[in-house]
């Protein structure tokens, strides 16, 4: 059995909680025997007491395969030499819903570690404890600062890395409500994260000292889930020194033997259908007939057609109603899809030539929020996204939406054409987005402005002094 008691330090007047180690034979109480598992020597040194008894017991884990938070504890077995089994046929939903299960974790998560001495939930508890299995492999540093810079990164590799990964990722499987404003915060705390990460792996190899330990276990397998499905490339790519120190690790053989080859995702998964799946009702049992009793026959009396309600007319969309206008929005459509030279002289000046002021309105849009565009794909999913949400419109609209800058944070700048004097009340109620914008109506007797518009509609670059990430069009 393993229980603790109590020494006072040599070096200080603090009482130190050592373990009480029962081998084969009889009980060790040597205090520099019992530092052997997490305890530290009298110079600040981790002690080398390794206790072969105890990696000889038979340790099961209940995980299912490919779960990279049993793959903490799988990869510092590893690391120790230590017998770790996964349990054979884990089905996730049914094998962590069985009393057996339940008893070890009362709330079924997984993974859960089953020992001689009782059982271990929560990932980051079991590979502590597999990594204190045998401190000859230094999982936990050297030194007693050592131990805490790892007891460091671990906490913030839990709160700032996987975390933030989970919280971009989950709701898009359809694991919780999916908001963009809620997943814009998400990527900015989580960007903020890599950045303080790239900054200080710019210096160094590992996370702790000059070799793997715990804090490079649970670092790269809260990682690894990330770079599977939504850390791309493209976003990756801002954090160069990140990206050496993932691929490093994970090059390691025993990363490699417990995970194998990692193939880093080509884009963002999409937000799952918002549609419940009908489920059809199972067929009631039928009922055995009763022999009816035979009523007198009533007098069937002939239906009056005239007296059916006839169905209600579709209300017509305010639009609908408006007077004629010499412009007709799918000519300008047309024109602008099928203008590919002379762009200006012919799209620019055809819709000059069209627009109607008194049936139809000019509008520039600005992002309220341009100071959180801080990742190029998100402030362009952002732009499509409104896009889609404008579908209600398409026959009463036309736009163009620039992201604007080199670097970020990007500008979000656009021009809206709608049927009617003013933006449709419809929109205004029916698209969130409209109010993430500061909406200026267009004087078109003002030649600047006109300009500008010309300037929008045909993605002139450089736009205002700077260049245009892109350019998408809504028509």
């Amino acid at each position: 059995m393993l229980g603790f008691h109590l020494v006072e330090s040599t070096t200080t007047s603090h009482l130190v909680l050592l373990p009480l180690i029962k081998t084969g034979i009889s009980l060790v109480e040597d205090q520099h025997l019992a530092c052997g598992v997490g305890g530290f020597s009298s110079a600040g040194q981790l002690s080398s007491g390794f206790i072969p008894s105890l990696v000889a017991m038979a340790l099961i884990l209940h995980a299912n395969d490919g779960n990279k938070n049993a793959f903490k504890a799988l990869i510092a077995a590893e690391y120790n030499g230590v017998k770790l089994e996964l349990v054979k046929d884990f089905v996730f939903g049914v094998s962590n819903k069985t009393p057996e299960f339940l008893k070890m974790n009362p709330i079924g998560k997984v993974p859960v570690l089953e020992t001689a001495d009782g059982a271990v939930f929560e990932s980051n508890a079991i590979a502590r404890y597999v990594a204190r299995l045998n401190p000859d492999t230094s999982l936990y540093g050297s030194t007693l600062i050592d131990y805490a810079h790892v007891e460091q990164w671990i906490d913030f590799s839990a709160t700032e890395i996987d975390a933030n990964i989970g919280r971009w990722l989950f709701p898009r499987l359809g694991y919780g409500l999916y908001l963009p404003p809620a997943e814009e915060a998400t990527i900015v705390a989580l960007k903020r994260a890599l950045e303080a990460l790239n900054t200080y792996l710019a210096s160094n190899t590992y996370l702790v000292g000059h070799s793997v330990t715990l804090a490079d276990i649970v670092m790269a397998c809260n990682l690894v889930y990330g770079f599977k499905t939504v850390l791309t490339k493209s976003f990756t790519s801002e954090f160069p020194h990140v990206e050496r120190y993932f691929w490093t690790t994970f090059n390691q053989p025993n990363f490699k033997k417990i995970v194998g080859e990692v193939v880093q995702s080509e884009s963002v998964p999409p937000v799952a259908s918002k549609k419940p799946v009908q489920q059809k009702e199972p067929a009631k049992p039928k009922e055995t007939a009763k022999p009816k009793k035979e009523e007198p026959k009533k007098e069937v009396k002939p239906v009056d057609l005239d007296e059916e309600e006839a169905p209600k007319p579709k209300a017509k969309n305010p639009l609908d109603l408006l007077p004629p206008s010499k412009m007709i929005m799918d000519d300008w459509k047309r024109l602008y899809s099928n203008t590919k030279t002379n762009f200006r002289e012919v799209a620019i000046k055809g819709f000059w030539d069209m627009y109607d002021p008194e049936g139809y309105s000019l509008w520039f849009c600005d992002y309220k929020y341009n100071h959180e565009n801080t990742v190029s794909f998100v402030t362009l999913n952002k732009v499509s996204g409104f896009l889609q949400r404008m579908d209600l419109t398409r026959k009463y609209a036309f736009g163009k939406m620039l992201v604007i800058g080199a670097d970020p944070p990007y500008k979000v700048k656009g021009l809206w054409l709608f049927r009617g004097t003013e933006i449709p009340q419809f929109v205004l109620d029916e698209c969130y987005d409209m109010e993430l914008y500061e909406w200026t109506k267009v004087d078109t007797s003002d030649e600047a402005q006109k300009e500008r518009v010309s300037q929008m509609i045909e993605d002139a670059e450089p736009f205002e002094g700077e260049p245009l990430l892109d350019a998408k069009c809504f028509k």
